[in-house]
């Protein structure tokens, strides 16, 4: 495989009232995590700090590898997978536990003829729920080294000098706060972990 989709896992952005941070990052990790398998003709990958590595063991599935970097970080994470042989991937925030498979795909789609996707978190001002590029990193990536809190796609632009090698990929809720928690539709498939641990909040 050339190609990989890793679920970047940093310090949890926001926990609910009620629930202890701990469950509440495994919960929503493993939701993310389960949320790849369908995916077909990519790797697919955890990247992480060796701090939170038992976390991710625990959630991966068989196969799936975890990788370490000093700091979890779009860039480091695309080094890395650069490293590992990889030509493209996809970095995902780890708390949208509700995001559709095929939303994932659509991020690695314009690869093929644009350096960068990204895709907005449409809960919040600023922030991506992913960023996907061509590896090695082109250095105008190099030099933004944007996060996934902070980053916008016109703002990736810029950085790029020709906004068209960034495409923008469909959004989704990330769960940075009350109002995008609140958006949780029971009755959409997946997030069962999730699921499971707010029936008993």
């Amino acid at each position: 495989m050339t190609r990989c989709v890793a679920v970047l896992l940093g310090p949890a952005q926001w926990v609910p009232p009620g629930v202890a941070p701990a469950r509440w990052r495994r919960a929503v990790l493993e939701d993310v995590v389960d949320l790849l398998a369908p995916l077909a003709e990519v790797e697919t990958a955890v990247v992480t700090t060796e701090a939170d590595r038992p976390l991710a063991e625990a959630v991966i599935w068989p196969g799936m590898r975890v990788y370490v970097v000093d700091v979890a970080t779009p860039l480091s994470a695309l080094r890395h997978l650069a490293q590992e042989g990889y030509a493209q991937a996809a970095i995902l925030a780890a708390d949208a536990p509700d995001l559709p498979s095929m939303l994932v795909g659509k991020l690695l789609r314009p690869l093929g003829r644009r350096q960068a996707a990204a895709a907005p978190d449409i809960g919040a001002e600023r922030g991506l729920l992913g960023l996907a590029a061509v590896l090695p990193p082109p250095e105008w990536l190099i030099q933004a080294d944007p996060t996934l809190e902070e980053a916008t796609v016109p703002e990736l632009r810029r950085a790029a000098r020709k906004p068209g090698v960034v495409a923008e990929a469909m959004g989704w809720y990330r769960l940075r706060g009350p109002e995008a928690f609140r958006r949780l539709d029971p009755a959409l498939e997946g997030w069962e972990a999730t699921r499971a641990l707010l029936s008993g909040v």
